[in-house]
């Protein structure tokens, strides 16, 4: 069995991420009162934050019926 080449960097492509959402922090920190407080402020705006706190709502309606 042979292995296929990645095409891609996992490493780099976070290491990536990570110095983009630093930089957006450094620029926006006089907003938040602590780096925790944007990563959470970022995740709330996110699609898929919304999408995972939907299926815990209903997950919780189900399980209390």
């Amino acid at each position: 069995m042979t292995t296929k080449e990645k095409t891609f960097d996992c490493v780099e492509m976070k290491r990536q991420c990570q110095e983009k959402m630093r930089l957006e922090y450094e620029s926006r920190k006089d907003e938040f009162t602590s780096y925790l407080d944007f990563i959470n402020h970022k995740a709330e705006e996110s699609n898929l934050w919304k999408i995972l706190q939907d299926k815990i709502a209903r997950a919780k309606a189900k399980s209390a019926s």
